[in-house]
């Protein structure tokens, strides 16, 4: 059975042993060659692809040369591709493996004679503007055609566009690849327009014409344009509902709008909502208010006080407004919007993690606070509504004990993957879940003897849903979080030739820890480094503790795969993960 799981949004292929089509010329030899990547009849965008696999010692042949093998036998050549079929028989001895691979084109074909492409025109979903805002329409045909869309009692012209920048996914990053391309576009129509006033404009009509002959089509979606004065209110019904930059996962997270939140809606797009103050948020973790005024708030006391392990802070508010956070060096930023301060009064008084609070009106209906804080290092924070009551939680620094390097700490580590989410895979098919576990309980047992308090989302083989690891995270509420990984690349990356250690942060409280774990292991350990990244990954958006994600190598690289099933190796990194975090506690922090 073949198994798929999605690495930084880049979708993998994982299945059985020997993929492909084995032929064995005598039965009475069992079947040495194993190709765990890719399975046969993959398909793909990407120029070229890596074969993984292993074999004993001797000769291993991809289309009829030999290929470069590390010393246990272990490959993975990456070979170009063409778009269409391409076939790679690898062979070994008496044995042949046959893998085909299908390189998909990422530019649309346009289609031949009087017709558009198939799901070319948009908008395709249902989409509502304000009054005045542009709304914009696109569609494929053939060449040299004339485009035109009717919109209620407006004719749109959809001008062709010569050349479009095609911008590299996010994965790109990861394969060193990241540079945009500028390719020529035959057949590519689009064209924009404003309604000024509010009216249900109904599904826009497409109009095509070559040599004098017209066709035309319906969209698919409908397109309104609300009433300023009639603006239907949202409320987050999410714990924490997810804000985005536009209408679409692809679109980057905002900070996350605590539940209760309510915002006047001013665009639709399909199940998306935008939001008044610029975030966009799925329906589905909405509702809508019926019969209430836009809402708005005024502010005027704020009040701090000291909780265990912690420094609350609470804004008085009359409805629960949208908010931002932004961390700084020495800095925590809270944005109200909606709001307009009539504030006279702060209570603050000496606070172990605040030194002073400062905020300003920066814009119409949007307050600012800046906390100025004593120390760089941020332990982590929590937004919650309280009623009408924004709660902000601002952790203290952990008190640490005496005579144990981590002595009073409480760590969770989580261990990826696991069940039948098999993770990346190494040449001779050993998942990637397995090494995570093993590893973690080795630097669990590291972390004990030094005095902490550990925590595991999983103690064996077992599935955890990523939902339920950072649950986990929010209610131990550890000092810090560690979500062990081992490495693969997306098709298109080098799997000989890239290898090394990588730390993962999100949240600014977590940028000194990732890199500080990331160059102590490169050092003591003598290993490659792939880098410190900035990644919006599951298991580093946390903000409740300074939460980094580790993948402490490559599975599919011939020679670190070596080096990552070593059992003494394994020691040794456990015991520099466990150093690396004492010393990064006690480092003054």
């Amino acid at each position: 059975m073949i198994n798929t799981y999605y690495y930084f949004g880049v979708r993998k292929i994982l299945g059985s042993v020997a993929l492909g089509t084995v032929v064995i010329t005598s039965p009475a030899i069992a079947q040495t060659l194993k190709v765990v990547y890719p399975p046969t009849d993959h398909q793909t965008t990407a120029n070229q692809i890596f074969l993984i696999g292993t074999a004993p010692k001797g000769q291993v042949l991809v289309n009829g040369k030999p290929i470069q093998r590390s010393p246990a036998g272990h490959f993975a050549p990456s070979f170009p591709l063409k778009v269409g079929d391409n076939l790679f028989t690898l062979r070994y001895q008496n044995q042949q493996v046959e893998i085909k691979v299908k390189r998909l084109s990422t530019i649309q074909a346009p289609p031949k004679g009087l017709a558009f492409a198939p799901d070319s025109l948009t908008p395709s979903v249902d989409i509502a503007r304000l009054p005045g805002e542009i709304i914009c329409f696109s569609a494929v045909s053939s060449p040299n055609a004339k485009v035109k869309v009717n919109l209620a009692n407006q004719t749109i012209a959809l001008l062709p566009q010569s050349q479009n920048v095609q911008l590299p996914p996010n994965s790109a990053a990861l394969t060193q690849q990241n540079r945009p391309i500028t390719a020529s576009v035959a057949g590519k129509y689009t064209g924009c327009t404003t309604a000024l006033q509010p009216a249900s404009l109904g599904l826009p009509e497409f109009a095509l014409t070559i040599d004098g002959k017209t066709t035309k089509q319906l969209g698919t979606g409908k397109i309104t344009i609300l009433s300023p004065l009639q603006l239907e209110v949202a409320e987050v019904t999410a714990v924490s509902g997810v804000a985005r930059t536009g209408a679409s996962t692809d679109s980057s997270r905002l900070t996350p709008l605590p539940k209760g939140t309510q915002a006047t809606i001013t665009a639709k797009e399909g199940e998306w909502l935008r939001l008044d103050y610029g975030g966009w948020i799925n329906s589905k973790e909405t509702r809508i208010l019926k019969s209430i005024t836009p809402p708005n708030s005024i502010i005027r006391s704020v009040r701090a006080r000291q909780v265990e392990g912690a420094t609350e802070v609470v804004f008085p508010l009359q409805v629960p407004v949208p908010v931002s956070v932004q961390q700084g060096e020495k800095s925590f930023t809270l944005t109200l919007y909606n709001t307009t301060a009539e504030t006279d009064i702060i209570r603050l008084d000496d606070d172990p993690l605040i030194s002073r609070l400062d905020w300003q009106q920066v814009a119409p209906k949007q307050v600012q606070y800046t906390f100025n804080l004593k120390a760089a290092q941020q332990w982590g924070y929590k937004l919650r509504y309280d009623g009408t009551s924004l709660v902000l939680t601002l952790r203290h620094p952990p008190k640490r004990g005496q005579n144990a390097p981590l002595k009073g700490i409480k760590i969770l580590l989580d261990p990826g993957h696991g069940g039948k989410e098999l993770g990346s895979r190494g040449p001779t098919g050993y998942p990637e879940k397995d090494i995570n576990l093993l590893i973690s309980k080795l630097v669990r047992e590291q972390l004990v003897a030094k005095g902490a308090t550990v925590y595991m989302t999983r103690e064996d083989d077992r599935e955890v849903g990523l939902g339920d690891r950072v649950t986990a995270i929010d209610k131990l509420e550890p000092n810090l979080a560690l979500s062990i990984h081992y490495n693969a690349l997306p098709d298109g990356g080098d799997a000989i030739n890239t290898k090394g250690i990588a730390a993962f942060w999100y949240n600014a409280q977590a940028h000194s820890l990732s890199l500080f774990l990331h160059n102590y292991l490169v050092k003591k350990l003598a290993r490659p480094s792939y880098g410190v990244y900035w990644n919006n990954l599951a298991l580093t958006r946390p903000t409740t503790a300074p939460s980094v994600l580790l993948e402490l190598g490559f599975m599919i690289n011939p020679t670190e795969f070596e080096w990552i099933t070593n059992a003494q190796e394994q020691q040794k990194l456990a015991r520099a993960i466990s150093d690396g975090v004492a010393e990064w506690v006690n480092s003054g922090q």
